[in-house]
């Protein structure tokens, strides 16, 4: 084939083909008139290919018909509508479906660490692993407390809130091995002991629980949470029930990355009140109140949004346009 020559005898309905798909409106027989133009040129484009495979002209004809394309099968407009669900009912379902999780977490951590501290400050030689004497009184009388107020509140806010996402995200995607949430929550007990033991011992017991209530009930929340979701999907492979293991997993891990979106902005506002609040030389009654305030209001979230988010048939899950397509497999 003759490409220069072929070309030259097509190139007057390439042109008109060009022209009426740079048009913004077609009467009834131009768009008639580019449908058939469309067909032509596909012949022309698979003559091209098959004859004479010239590159330029290949993809010349490639984008005179991507073109045309457009005006007869309709351009794919991207609607928000799917992301403003996620925010709206997405998020607070996935937060609703791993709830029990978080609760169970919660309450058994708070449980141990209890434990923790009493174990501690009822055995001597348990108190002296942390430290001599002065070295615990040093901690209870002016450590405990300068950790809010020794740093610049906007850095100290910031840190607070990365540090914790990370670890919020690392009990997520670590959670399949069942193992990671396992050891950060044995972590939190021992942390949590062994500074109630401390400040009991020097009496500053109130102070401990004034300084942690502010902030401590919302982001520990949030990081139980977190640790109940990774622990769920390690369940979930333990146990997928009638769904397949990979599409249990699936299912699951999408479920938890909405988990751990909504939990950025469950901890930033801890932070927030970490670095702003909780050092802030303001009544410690409307800090401790901010705190219950915050973590009320998650739970809150959590429990009575999610189930309105269930009841109006989010599932936690990415759906329209983000929805993974799926086919009918025989069993």
């Amino acid at each position: 084939m003759d490409v220069d020559a072929f070309a030259r005898a097509r190139e007057s309905r390439w042109s008109r083909l060009r022209e009426l798909t740079r048009r913004r409106r077609l009467t009834g027989a131009e768009a008639d008139e580019l449908t058939r133009l469309y067909q032509s040129t596909a012949g022309d484009l698979s003559a091209v290919r098959s004859a004479a495979p010239e590159p330029a002209l290949v993809t010349r004809l490639s984008i005179l018909l991507a073109g045309a394309r457009v005006w007869l099968t309709g351009a794919h407009e991207a609607s928000t509508q799917p992301l403003r669900r996620f925010l709206l009912y997405g998020l607070a379902a996935a937060l609703y479906r791993v709830r029990w999780w978080g609760v169970i977490v919660s309450l058994s951590v708070v449980v141990l660490a209890a434990l923790s501290a009493w174990w501690t400050v009822t055995h001597p030689e348990s108190l002296d692993l942390i430290g001599d004497a002065e070295t615990r009184a040093a901690i209870a009388n002016y450590e405990f407390a300068n950790y809010y107020v020794e740093y610049d509140s906007s850095s100290f806010a910031a840190s607070v809130w990365s540090n914790n996402w990370f670890i919020a995200a690392q009990c997520i995607a670590l959670g399949i091995t069942g193992i990671f949430p396992l050891i950060l929550l044995y972590n939190t007990v021992v942390q949590l002991g062994v500074a109630g033991a401390v400040m009991a011992e020097a009496g500053l017991l109130d102070v401990y629980f004034q300084l942690l209530a502010p902030h401590g009930l919302l982001e520990l929340s949030a990081v139980f949470v977190a640790a109940g979701a990774g622990l769920r999907l390690f369940w979930t492979m333990l146990v997928p029930g009638p769904r397949s293991r990979g599409e249990a997993l699936a299912q699951e891990g999408r479920t938890a990355f909405g988990v751990a979106l909504g939990l950025v902005v469950v901890l930033l506002i801890s932070g927030l009140i970490e670095g702003f609040i909780t050092g802030a030389a303001i009544p410690w009654a409307i800090k401790d109140a901010i705190g219950v305030v915050a973590c009320a209001a998650f739970w809150i979230y959590v429990f009575a949004f999610g189930r309105a988010a269930v009841r109006a048939r989010a599932t936690g899950d990415v759906e329209g346009d983000f929805a993974v397509d799926t086919v009918a497999v025989s069993a």
